[in-house]
């Protein structure tokens, strides 16, 4: 039987409704919080008498029928609660030791609404159903969106973002296309250059992360004059209050540009593997890298300027790698991660190592390459034929994001 592959898009939406319905939708996520927080002292008082789990039944009894939203609603809030708990688990059986089992009390928690918990009508109407309390339907929250998004809607989350807004998740019924290529390409994440990639026909890619570092500077910079100026406040006054708006609005407008030029520097990526007929890429690891750039763990802290620090641990190279996999696959084309340790460094010529000091690779043997192309390529080399293995690059294309 042939495998079946669907693919979930995401379009977060800014909708129109009275101003009863949004107090409403203010109070879902009060709510949700609220159910977060249970979630919080239920898993604390039963391992300190049983020093065990918190199951997934004892929490669906416990929280069942005693808030006044959704029962599916309610269902999400304890899975969330209970996909990161899974999540701190195994990290820390990964040696991450570091990482903590859910414990902060929330405030706002997104509420979702799945399948049968809400309804699309026409022009853009949909109704949010809050299920039954007391024995009575409550009345749903009506709000309209300008365009729904095509396809079958799996599921609704609201979420914050400069106002409240509706994360709706869909199924857009595209299926994944044939891809008759043969060819294999491999990837360097950098933070200088976003993406360098080589195929194993020679031809070459550097995508610069111009645009993604001037965000991040501009968004460092006014954070840290809002954090000076809220420090002269008194916290929770009026005037401290504007400013932590203001904190929050650079935050939401930064991660929107971000997002939005990291979608248009893999799409770059997935036109040129089409152009180069590419059927698999592999993607070097880069995980780990991060680590230690907090000023607190200094006994492990590696020898890191501030600023290193600062932009290694901004670096979205999760998010990256995210989108280029269902780009990819959308086009038939597979991602697979694997090793990238001394990639960089290595020679594909004599086997040395050297670590580089500027944006050329040189060797004492005369090997001389980009430093983020000669890093792809011994990813791709090592992949391929297991060892380190020089590329001669017929040509390469370097791209800026506008």
């Amino acid at each position: 039987m042939k495998e079946v592959f669907l693919i979930i898009r995401v379009y977060k939406l800014p909708f129109r409704t009275s101003q009863d319905n949004l107090n409403r939708l203010y109070a879902c996520n009060r709510i949700s919080a609220q159910i977060w927080n249970q979630c919080l002292d239920l898993a604390k008082e039963h391992g300190q008498r049983t020093n065990t789990w918190l199951s997934r039944k004892e929490l669906h009894l416990a929280t069942k029928g005693r808030y006044p939203i959704h029962s599916q609603s309610i269902q999400a809030v304890y899975e969330k609660y209970l996909d990161a708990r899974e999540n701190a688990l195994q990290a820390r059986a990964l040696g991450y030791t570091q990482i903590r089992y859910p414990y902060k009390e929330k405030h706002h928690f997104n509420t979702r609404w799945k399948k049968d918990g809400f309804r699309i009508g026409e022009k853009g109407r949909i109704e949010l159903s809050l299920g039954l309390w007391e024995g009575k339907r409550q009345k749903p929250i009506t709000v309209r969106v300008a365009h729904c998004p095509p396809g079958q809607i799996k599921e609704i989350e609201l979420v914050y973002d400069r106002g409240l807004k509706l994360a709706m998740a869909f199924e857009d019924g595209i299926s994944p296309k044939a891809n008759p290529a043969q060819g294999t390409a491999a990837i360097d994440l950098g933070e200088i250059h976003t993406l360098a990639s080589v195929t194993d026909q020679g031809q070459g890619l550097l995508i610069t992360g111009r645009k993604l570092r001037s965000i991040k500077r501009l968004r460092n910079k006014k954070l840290k004059e809002l954090q000076r100026k809220m420090a002269h406040c008194q916290k929770g006054s009026r005037q401290w209050k504007k400013y932590r708006r203001a904190f929050h609005y650079v935050l939401s407008k930064s991660e929107a540009q971000l997002t939005d030029a990291l979608h248009k520097t893999t799409r770059e990526f997935v036109r040129w593997c089409l152009d180069n007929a590419v059927k698999d890429v592999v993607i070097g690891d880069v995980e780990g890298i991060q680590r230690h750039t907090s000023p607190k763990k200094k006994q492990t802290q590696r020898k890191r300027s501030r600023r290193i620090n600062q932009n290694l641990s901004q670096w979205t190279f999760g998010k990256t790698r995210r989108y280029l996999q269902y780009k990819l696959a959308a086009e038939g084309i597979s991602l697979k991660k694997v090793d990238e340790a001394y990639t960089t460094q290595t020679c594909p010529v004599c086997g040395k190592r050297r670590v580089p000091s500027s944006r050329t690779y040189h060797c004492g043997c005369g090997y001389v390459q980009h430093r983020d192309l000669h890093g792809a390529g011994n990813i791709l080399t090592q992949h391929l034929y297991g060892h380190y293995q020089a590329i001669v690059l017929k040509d390469y294309k370097y791209l800026r994001i506008a």
